[in-house]
């Protein structure tokens, strides 16, 4: 596909209507704390035009949270961002060694709230030129690509399940060779393709 069409394809589906996802979407008889203070955090969905792939990490084993999960490269907003979108460049500049001056943000899809107190906007963005990832070894242990056509096709999509805070928890996963894509990172990749969907 060329990059004009793939540019048209994912602008018309950020485009569609859509609504907030959480990590309580498919558990119902869970609710989210009526206190919670939701903290602002963006991740970069950054897709490279030439092989239609997208870029994801997979989070050093050391990390106190989430450690050794597959995740977008992104974090929470820091006082010195004055956007989401500009938090999501920074964070995939620091994390992956993606110029944020390489990277033609398409838009942002709505929020998805995290189990763990974040709000957090998906920004798309297609890498422009040649990009060779470097991984910060302090938070990612890897750095890899998955076709975008296997990660916005809704039938590679599971639900699956594990016990959580004394619950069953269920989740989407969408895996991928020797990667298991899940939670918050494969609740957004189904939203992107159930907006991709034809």
């Amino acid at each position: 596909m060329a990059t004009s069409d793939l540019e048209a394809r994912l602008k018309e589906a950020l485009a569609r209507p859509g609504r907030p996802s959480t990590d309580y979407d498919l558990n119902k008889g869970v609710l989210a704390p009526a206190d919670r203070i939701l903290r602002p955090a963006a991740v970069l969905i950054a897709i490279s035009p030439e092989t239609e792939t997208v870029y994801l990490t997979k989070r050093s084993a050391a990390l106190k949270h989430h450690p050794g999960q597959i995740a977008f490269p992104g974090g929470k907003q820091d006082p010195g961002d004055p956007t989401l979108t500009a938090a999501a460049l920074r964070e995939a500049e620091e994390e992956v060694g993606l110029p944020r001056t390489q990277v033609r943000v398409l838009g942002e899809m709505p929020t998805h709230e995290t189990v763990t107190g974040f709000s957090m906007t998906p920004v798309l963005g297609l890498i422009d030129g040649p990009y060779v990832p470097r991984a910060e070894i302090g938070e990612v242990s890897e750095v890899f690509q998955v076709p975008l056509a296997h990660v916005t096709d809704p039938a590679n999509f599971i639900i699956q399940s594990r016990r959580w805070q004394g619950r069953m928890r269920h989740y989407y996963t969408v895996p991928f060779g020797p990667y298991y894509i899940w939670g918050a990172t494969g609740r957004i990749l189904r939203a992107l393709a159930d907006r991709m969907a034809p």
